[in-house]
């Protein structure tokens, strides 16, 4: 029977068996692929994915809606996705599913609550501060050229230990080895160079019994697999051992059970939490240490990713820089480190963010299966690959993989006009989020899709904004970013920055003229 999507137009394959995978997934030539796709066919668009899957890539907002909202339970998580999570990081909120996946959020929303949000920030600032004091001990002449990137990295992985475990790296001792903060710190650029390779890992793992798999790995005479085998055994080795230890301060404080409502991170919310929950309902301790993992490698990789994107663009853009370092320094001069209202509100610091995780999300592009046969309806009907007809709506299949294109609906002009590609905080100023998109997106944050929406949306979203926040209002008192040598932006699962001449796709950095501010 033919398929269904035959009738939609997209581009030609470009390998027989790979199909337009090395075009979505090019980590330098991919913006351009995705401009072309959705300026020359539309909010909807057949790929040839491998092996001549076929696949359908979505930037139409009423397909987007039912895709994550109307019929989320039809469209569930790729059986890539859920298994690379649960092998790397184990039962968490990113490999899980249906009423697990429900039950684990019912218990986990409450802990990042804005009241909660509230409580850590305390926990944030003496972080930021320090990242500072490094960043101002290294202008011995005034301007240094420093890989912003290296510190960036160190202030997130810090942050989201502390903020969320309770438990201290050292990610700022460039002397002391922390096996925990390494592994974590190797595995998205592992992940990005063997992103092809992981497509098969649900075929792989009905391949023999756990521990059989596990020697087979093991033999296997390759650098990678064992550097990943070596990262999944450090961090739930590391992760079970921080647990074993919150347990038993919190048993000796009497606050596990609940005698005391306060939480000073974020795991002794979740066990406190877990204690409440009713009999099945509670997570047991292999889902509790993949949330750690995952809050870990989510946090930690996203939220360095979207800083470093806003130092970039401040530094090539002065007057932006002035004007927001202007608003923060007179905050921070009435009120010292700013609380959390203030510092949310803030008006051109909220619009700098905005614009930046609209123009560049972290995550450019995510999966989804349907797992029963599906109507999917277009608010913008396309013309059919012969050129005649015009479709109102798409029949899929069961097992029918689409790509939310996020850094698709975030950049549409007919959402967000002719300048939609342009960077221009303005454009949120005194105006609401959802006056500013032109049509209904069903994401979360801001009238976009960048922290996604609907039941598997980022949880941890309000965490990420505030540290976002934070670290640039006390930098930027203090410091001034100039533009070092030209950057480019790889686009895969993750943008990260990397230096245009250097020739090194694999090297994330991105280096900066830092100066004090003027």
């Amino acid at each position: 029977m033919k398929n269904p999507l035959m009738s939609v137009p997209g581009p030609p394959s470009t390998s027989w068996w790979k199909g337009n995978f090395s075009q979505v997934f090019d980590r330098i030539n991919g913006w351009e692929f995705h401009r072309e796709l959705r300026e020359r066919y539309g909010g909807v668009v057949k790929l040839n994915m491998l092996f001549g899957d076929k696949q359908l890539y979505v930037t139409d907002p009423l397909s987007l809606d039912h895709i994550i909202h109307k019929d989320q339970d039809i469209f569930e998580e790729t059986s890539f996705f859920v298994t690379s999570n649960n092998l790397f990081l184990g039962k968490s909120l990113l490999s899980t599913l249906g009423e697990q996946h429900r039950k684990q959020r019912r218990i986990l929303n409450p802990v990042f609550s804005q009241r909660n949000m509230h409580a850590l920030l305390p926990i944030l600032y003496p972080i930021a501060h320090q990242l500072r004091e490094i960043l101002l001990s290294k202008l011995r002449n005034g301007e240094e050229m420093i890989n912003v990137m290296n510190w960036i990295s160190r202030a997130a992985l810090e942050s989201i230990a502390q903020g969320g475990l309770g438990y201290s790296l050292d990610a700022f001792d460039e002397n002391k080895k922390n096996a925990y903060s390494d592994a974590i710190k190797m595995l998205a650029p592992l992940n990005a160079k063997l992103f092809l390779y992981r497509q098969f890992l649900p075929y792989a793992v009905k391949f023999g019994p756990p521990t059989f798999r596990r020697k087979l790995l093991e033999l296997l005479p390759f650098k990678s697999v064992k550097k990943m085998i070596y990262i999944s055994d450090t961090v739930a080795y590391s992760a079970s051992a921080v647990l074993q230890n919150k347990r038993k301060d919190l048993e000796a404080e009497k606050l596990i059970a609940g005698q005391d409502e306060r939480s000073s991170d974020i795991l002794q919310a979740i066990l406190k939490a877990n204690v409440r929950a009713l009999g099945d309902d509670r997570m047991h301790d292999s889902e509790i240490l993949g949330h750690m993992s995952a809050f870990l490698v989510a946090g930690h990789e996203t939220t360095t990713s979207a800083i470093c994107r806003i130092l970039h663009q401040l530094a090539l853009n002065p007057h932006v820089q002035s004007r927001l370092r202007e608003e923060v320094s007179l905050a921070r001069m009435e009120h010292g480190d700013l609380d959390f209202n203030t510092l949310m509100n803030l008006p051109f610091l909220d619009a700098v963010c905005r614009e930046t995780l609209r123009l560049f999300p972290p995550v450019p592009q995510l999966s989804r299966t349907t797992k029963e046969d599906v109507v999917l309806p277009l608010l913008w009907p396309i013309k059919a690959a012969d050129g005649k007809d015009e479709i109102k709506e798409i029949y899929l299949r069961k097992n029918t993989n689409v790509i939310i294109s996020i850094i698709g609906i975030n950049r549409d002009k007919r959402v967000w006009g002719d300048d939609a590609e342009e960077w221009k905080p303005e454009r949120w100023i005194k105006t609401s989020a959802e006056a500013v998109s032109r049509v209904h997106i069903p994401g979360i944050y801001s009238s976009t899709l960048t922290f996604l929406g609907g039941a598997r949306s980022c949880i941890g979203f309000k965490f990420a904004e505030m540290e976002i926040k934070l670290v640039l209002s006390v930098l930027l008192e203090k410091l001034q970013f100039s533009p070092g040598p030209d950057i480019l932006w790889t686009m895969n699962f993750l943008q990260t920055p990397i230096v245009k001449e250097s020739g090194d796709i694999n090297t994330q950095q991105l280096p900066l003229k830092i100066s004090f501010a003027v």
